[in-house]
């Protein structure tokens, strides 16, 4: 599990079961001051057979962020889809 501090929130990584697929996350709990974890799925129409492979990619998208909304909503670099796909050509 990989950790971020922001100025209002911590945010760390996880990997959720449902069934026997697992689901890349990312989690914002804020900080100091009173509040619920909110989950966020990372390729979120995309699923891992293995524990290992969810927690990699919700790693990377969490290395990605680039800011946290008032509300704690990750802000990622535009046209960012969470795959290690090759970008469109412009």
């Amino acid at each position: 599990m990989t950790e971020r501090l922001f100025d209002h929130y911590s945010v760390h990584t996880t990997a959720v079961a449902e069934g026997s697929r697992f689901t890349a996350c990312i989690v914002v709990t804020p900080r100091g001051r009173s509040g619920f974890p909110v989950y966020f799925a990372i390729c979120e129409n995309r699923s891992f057979r293995e524990q290992a492979q969810a927690e990699e990619a919700a790693d990377k998208a969490l290395a990605a962020i680039e800011s946290l909304e008032e509300d704690g909503t990750p802000v990622f670099p535009e046209g960012y889809t969470g795959f290690d796909d090759e970008p469109p050509a412009a």
